[in-house]
């Protein structure tokens, strides 16, 4: 039984208190405690969300923790939770959570005997783990050899033939040059995939369907390659159109037991990356999962594979799965595992590393319920479905108080998204008894969160989770654009929400009246103001001014839009002061977070998980407003604005050229992915104010034009 102290840090870890209770059992079944554990003092070769969750179970299991970080990341949360930290580097990536020697310095300095990589960075670099083992220290992860052989795309997919495990038709070799390519994509036959060899989450890959799109791509596949991974090789295969991203998730040990935790849906991606993950998949039958557990498990055994790993397929219309790649590390999405599971598997990766065997057969795997990850990222998502955003958070509150709901996070109040890294928040992850379930408390969970100074994904998410596509199970890779056609635009109100949201709105104005009100009254201004019961407001929202009738009575206040609509809303439930405000409307419960109001009369309030504003005046004042002159609008300039803060690669125009409209003129790179800027009509370029190298913020002016 783990001591009271203990129990309350996992609880932290996972909220979802049905796992947590299954965790305990397992536990005391198994009597596993920290006198087992020859590993003593553990390095966390990471940052983030993911450094904070594995030094919770550490702590648990009664491990010192070290953190190393990089001068961004001084006053990281995961800094400031463990028992100690190394200064590693600067803040670029490539010199501190990327250098090799820096860490092995860390390594020596805390005397630590094991080193966890977290995913991401150093975590399937097989020359980390090499040099981890010829200085004793232990790689909580799988050998460096079968490392080695699952970052090579080309030797994943002739192990997986080897196993027996079906693979995605493509060419056995590597691709020489842009002509070479279009001769190898012209056999298998169009669509084609071009990836790095050495690639990874989304990175250095690209679809093509003609020779023109060949030679688009394959320059900017291995620019990325490069920047990612170091490594230039880029391999073909067909490319499935459509298709479902479905992975398995495996735990084996060094005594050659292997088995799966079953599968994960992660098809809901953009840029290759995905966004939502839930499990298990709503597609897979017992056979089908069956299946590909029965592959994946082969696969592994074939490698002789021991540790946490993820088995990726992708699954067509017809549902025939496909080998797509070995993950030979800690999955960003395992908690959804976890959480249907009830099984922890950084503590897993602990005992395995340890030399421990497993403590459940493939019987003792069961599905308990249904889970959805949501990814929070510092992005604007009504660009390219979310591009990176930098910037400083000074409001943040996780909606931990609702039960069933767990968040992976690695950020506080004053954290600082940098253009370094990757623009993860945090992981939102909903478990209850149904899929349905776990859909609206992800809705519920996603309306409760406060995250203030920051551009964010939630209104994408949670557009996602209310699609009837998405309740049905219809998904695909291609989700986003055929969701989306146009981009992501935001949520368009239906007219019963509309008037809900305008209502809230009128409520909040008459509250914030009344506590002026009563502020004024106080006897040592002695300025007495006559009490008021109803007020006639007009309301501007959406390109629209609305004529807004509210009284107060019997602790209710009363609503009426220009007579179409009428709402009740109680009135002590108007808590100005509070972050989040749960009205009671109509006898329902809604959710809504005041933003910001102002004296002017601007109202900003976030419903169903976007930003509404909303311009609220008395009688009096709408009939002054109308006496002031208005504003001239000035001409715009012209000019190409960078969409996010990054490093200019390279610039593809120069002063005096004319430009095509979609030309490309250069590129940014941001958390290492890169981004052709292009004209936005036929213009004559006028200054291009930017070179190669530079550092450019999110706005920053780069070239101008005279259209």
């Amino acid at each position: 039984m783990l001591p009271k102290s203990q129990q309350n840090v996992f609880k932290h870890i996972c909220s979802c208190c049905d796992w947590t209770q299954r965790c305990f059992q397992m536990r005391r079944a198994c009597k596993s405690n920290a006198s087992e554990l020859s590993i003593h003092k553990v390095l966390i070769a990471n940052r983030g969300e993911v450094a904070c969750r594995i030094i919770r179970t550490a702590k648990r299991m009664g491990i010192k923790t070290v953190a190393v970080y990089s001068v961004a990341d001084s006053q990281a949360a995961h800094v400031q939770l463990a028992d100690e930290r190394v200064l590693i580097g600067p803040s670029s990536a490539i010199k501190s959570y990327l250098s090799i020697p820096n860490i092995m310095e860390a390594v020596r300095k805390t005397g630590a005997d094991a080193v966890h990589p977290g995913y991401g960075f150093l975590s399937e670099n097989s020359e980390f783990a090499t040099v981890l083992e010829s200085e004793n220290v232990v790689f909580i992860g799988p050998s460096a050899d079968v490392i080695s052989r699952m970052g090579d795309k080309l030797e994943s997919k002739r192990t997986a033939l080897a196993a027996g495990v079906n693979v995605i038709p493509g060419f056995d070799g590597i691709v020489t040059d842009a002509d070479h390519c279009i001769h190898i994509a012209r056999a298998i036959e169009y669509p084609v995939m071009i990836k790095a060899a050495a690639g990874g989450g989304g990175k250095g890959m690209r679809v093509a369907r003609n020779d023109l799109e060949v030679r688009e791509v394959f320059l900017l596949c291995i620019q990325e390659a490069i920047s990612s991974f170091g490594d230039n090789r880029m391999l073909v295969e067909r490319y499935i159109d459509n298709p479902r991203h479905i992975e398995i998730q495996i735990l084996g040990d060094r005594h050659g037991h292997v088995i799966h935790l079953n599968e994960r849906e992660c098809s809901i991606q953009r840029r290759n990356q995905k966004v939502i993950e839930e499990a298990p998949s709503v597609l897979l039958d017992e056979g089908k999962r069956e299946d590909m557990g029965k592959q994946a498990v082969a696969f592994c055994k074939q490698l002789g594979y021991f540790s946490v790993g993820t088995v990726e397929f992708l699954m067509d219309r017809a549902k025939q799965f496909y080998f797509l790649e070995m993950n030979t590390r800690l999955q960003v999405e395992h908690p959804v595992t976890e959480c249907i599971t009830g099984i922890d598997l950084i503590e897993e990766m602990f005992r395995v590393a340890n030399g421990f065997q497993l403590r459940m057969t493939q019987a003792d795997v069961k599905i308990n319920g249904w889970a959805i990850e949501s990814r929070v990222y510092a992005e604007d998502p009504y660009r390219n479905f979310g591009l990176p955003c930098t910037g400083r958070i000074y409001k943040y509150q996780e909606p931990q108080h609702l039960l069933g709901v767990r968040c992976d996070s690695g950020v506080n109040e004053g954290s600082k998204i940098n253009m370094h890294y990757d623009p993860l928040i945090s992981k939102l992850i909903c478990h209850a008894n149904t899929r349905e379930d776990a859909i609206q408390k992800s809705i519920e969970a996603l309306d409760s969160y406060i995250i203030r100074g920051i551009s964010h994904n939630i209104p994408i998410l949670r557009d996602i989770l209310s699609q009837p596509t998405f309740h049905e199970g219809s998904i695909s890779a291609n989700y986003l654009p055929d969701t989306y056609p146009e981009g992501f635009k935001g949520l368009s109100l239906k007219e019963r929400d509309r008037s809900q949201l305008v209502a809230v709105a009128a409520a909040l104005f008459v509250a914030n009246e009344l506590r002026s009100r009563s502020l004024i009254n106080i006897p040592n201004f002695q300025i007495r103001v006559e009490e008021q019961d109803s007020w006639h407001l007009f309301i501007n929202f959406d390109q629209e001014q609305l004529h807004v009738d509210v009284c107060q009575t019997n602790g209710q206040f009363r609503v009426d839009i220009a007579g179409s609509a009428t709402f009740s809303i109680d009135k002590n439930d108007m808590k100005l002061s509070e972050l989040i405000i749960n009205p009671t409307v109509d006898g329902k419960t809604r959710v809504f977070q005041l933003l910001a109001k102002s004296a002017g009369g601007e109202y900003q309030i976030i419903y169903k998980g976007n930003l509404y504003t909303l311009y609220i005046l008395s009688r009096k004042a709408s009939k002054y407003l109308r006496l002031m002159p208005k504003k001239l609008h000035e001409d715009q300039v012209n000019e190409v604005r960078a969409p996010m803060s990054g490093l200019v690669k390279s610039v593809l125009c120069s002063e005096g050229d004319w430009v095509m409209k979609g030309q490309e003129l250069l590129v940014i790179e941001a958390m290492k992915m890169q981004n052709f800027l292009v004209a936005p009509s036929y213009a004559h370029v006028k200054d291009v104010i930017v070179d190669v190298g530079d550092t450019v913020r999110n706005g920053e002016t780069l070239i101008r034009l005279d259209c």
